[in-house]
């Protein structure tokens, strides 16, 4: 890759920050399908079901499916918006908010989302750890399987595998593996799956089942944000893959349709599941479908590249601010920590870290979206950005703050769009007035 010059990208006498530089022309290589393939398979995910499964029985059905469907068009069209400027651009989600927030001030949202990312994929560690031992102990026997040591072998596998991973190309693992291997798996085990669970719905009755009122405790706007905020967890992320598109139309359809397929169903998989078999561990239900041992495991499977995922987008994020470390290096890196994490944290309180993150990245994505849409991105110039842009920063905290207040404010509403839309329209109205410092 040979970036354009820039004091972004790195000097004769220093580290090129790749974060930073645009991906060169011939180095873009995804088509449509290569970002179809790799949002549906980070799409799919044993969290997204137990998430959807969180939605029962305080509403609905019908009620659950309202939110699953108006959450994921909306999130994974903000998703596929985000490919678009990153395909536009050719600059990673660092690039971006460098671009929006300044060269200084971008190091805090870019040092939170490695955090976040560091959450994520020590949760997606201990997800494939638990799912890994509750397989082994359905085939072995109740007993088997148990005691701290099995569960330190667990992580450790795959904490190697993702470290394995991320040794190699990310290009090559996208078009090679999940394009052509993964996906057709996933698809046939989600297939399975539902079949079952549909069977086990229509021998329950069902009219019955789909006519079930809701126990309460959950507005369907707050379990849109609830679903908002699975797609809005990836935001940060996408840029890192989709700046290697080849156009910015088939970066955004693609990202949109692959996102928006898997999150439907897995979150309408995971409703159903809690609908027929409720129980408070969603593994244990889908092993009880008949051949739910190999679909479940097809699945699991499948979860290392949400993991790979996290630690590749981390190790991207933190290059942007230490050159001198490889991403490749950071990767690895971030693979450990998170191996090493998943062996001392337990895994609670998902619904209120999903909510958290929303509330932080839904304004931050909200202004990029305001400043660098509508053709803005493919103008971006990072040599000329200020150490911080201090309007944009200021739309920033304010989402912020109304995304917890909103609630009160307009009850009934949720936050998130309210939120989204708010950051989108002042970012965006404001542009024309501000001196483009990072653009031209």
């Amino acid at each position: 890759m040979n970036p354009p010059a820039s004091s972004s990208a790195g000097t004769a006498s220093g580290p090129v920050n790749q974060a930073l530089s645009p991906v060169a022309p011939g180095d873009r290589v995804f088509s449509w399908h290569d970002h179809a393939s790799l949002w549906f398979s980070l799409g799919v995910g044993l969290l997204v079901m137990q998430v959807g499964a969180y939605l029962m029985p305080a509403l609905s059905p019908r009620e659950a499916l309202l939110a699953i469907v108006a959450g994921s068009l909306v999130g994974a069209g903000l998703l596929g918006w985000v490919a678009k400027l990153g395909c536009d651009s050719g600059l990673s989600s660092a690039g971006l908010m460098h671009a929006v927030y300044g060269r200084r001030f971008a190091s805090l949202p870019i040092v939170l989302n490695i955090v976040q990312l560091i959450g994520w994929g020590t949760f997606e560690l201990v997800v494939m750890r638990d799912s890994t031992l509750a397989i082994a102990r359905q085939s072995g026997g109740a007993g088997a399987f148990m005691g701290s040591g099995w569960l330190l072998a667990a992580t450790l596998l795959w904490g190697g595998v993702v470290i394995a991973l991320i040794s190699g190309s990310m290009v090559r693992l996208v078009r090679r593996i999940i394009a052509r291997v993964a996906l057709p798996l996933v698809v046939l085990s989600l297939l399975w799956l539902s079949w079952q669970f549909l069977a086990l719905a229509q021998a329950q009755g069902l009219a019955a089942l789909w006519s079930r009122p809701g126990a309460g405790g959950l507005t369907v706007m707050g379990a849109l944000d609830l679903v908002i905020a699975m797609p809005v967890s990836w935001l940060p992320l996408v840029a890192d893959y989709a700046r290697h598109g080849r156009s910015g139309r088939t970066a955004l359809t693609g990202t949109w349709a692959g996102y928006l397929l898997a999150n439907v169903w897995c979150y309408s998989l995971g409703v159903l599941v809690a609908l027929v078999l409720p129980s408070a561990d969603l593994v244990t239900a889908l092993l009880l479908a008949q051949g739910g041992l190999i679909a479940l495991s097809l699945i699991l499977i499948d979860e290392v590249d949400n993991a790979y995922g996290d630690a590749y987008s981390g190790a991207v994020s933190a290059h942007s601010l230490l050159p001198r470390w490889s991403i490749r290096r950071f990767g690895i890196a971030i693979a450990m920590l998170c191996t090493l994490l998943a062996l001392v944290l337990p895994m609670r309180s998902l619904e209120p870290f999903l909510l958290t993150l929303s509330s932080v990245f839904v304004p931050l994505f909200g202004v990029v979206l305001g400043r660098l849409g509508g053709g803005v991105a493919a103008r971006v110039r990072l040599e000329a950005a200020p150490a911080a842009h201090w309007p944009s920063v200021a739309l920033w905290l304010a989402g912020i703050a109304f995304y917890h207040l909103a609630p009160k404010l307009l009850p009934g509403l949720g936050a998130a769009l309210p939120t989204l839309l708010l950051c989108l329209l002042l970012s965006w109205v404001t542009r024309a007035r501000l001196p483009a410092p990072a653009y031209g």
